[in-house]
């Protein structure tokens, strides 16, 4: 609510004949201002799911005959991903995260030796930084239990031929 002291102020001192003077009503006003400064903050957490290993659809009809299954090799890919562009994510081993994509890709994050992939079981979260992007060597993934694994690296997971 707007303080209406200062304005009410100001005008009986202009309404009353005699009343203080220009200096004496400048020097008034400055010692009842006060200046407030507000900081708004907003963090967003994306949760991105786990997905399951090896599930099939339940609409999907059985094969005739189990597929192989894919090796990955991974190749050198850019140090930053787009937040909107994480859909899920495996546990790979127990230092490294496999993260698939909207666009079918997967990508490999790789975590430092002092930090267990497997507390990542139930999904896993990322914070949202002002360039919309995660990368590697800045931001950091965080478990649902409250454990944090910084990134170190990524790499692109291509099917090998």
């Amino acid at each position: 609510m707007p303080d209406v002291r200062l304005p009410l102020l100001l005008l009986t001192t202009l309404a009353v004949p005699g009343a203080a003077g220009g200096e004496q009503r400048r020097q008034m006003q400055s010692e009842r201002e006060t200046i407030t400064e507000v900081t708004i903050q907003q963090r967003l957490i994306i949760r991105i799911p786990r997905l399951p290993v090896g599930r099939a659809s339940i609409a999907a009809a059985p094969p005739a005959a189990p597929l192989p299954p894919i090796r990955w090799v991974e190749r050198k890919t850019d140090k930053c991903v787009p937040v909107e562009t994480l859909a899920g994510a495996t546990i790979a081993g127990t230092d490294r995260v496999d993260l698939l994509l909207l666009n079918g890709k997967r990508l490999r994050a790789r975590f430092g030796d002092d930090c267990p992939a497997l507390d990542f079981y139930s999904g896993l979260y990322v914070r949202m930084n002002p360039d919309g992007k995660v990368c590697a060597s800045r931001d950091s993934i965080r478990s649902r239990a409250g454990g944090e694994c910084r990134i170190e690296s990524f790499s692109a997971l291509v099917p090998s031929r």
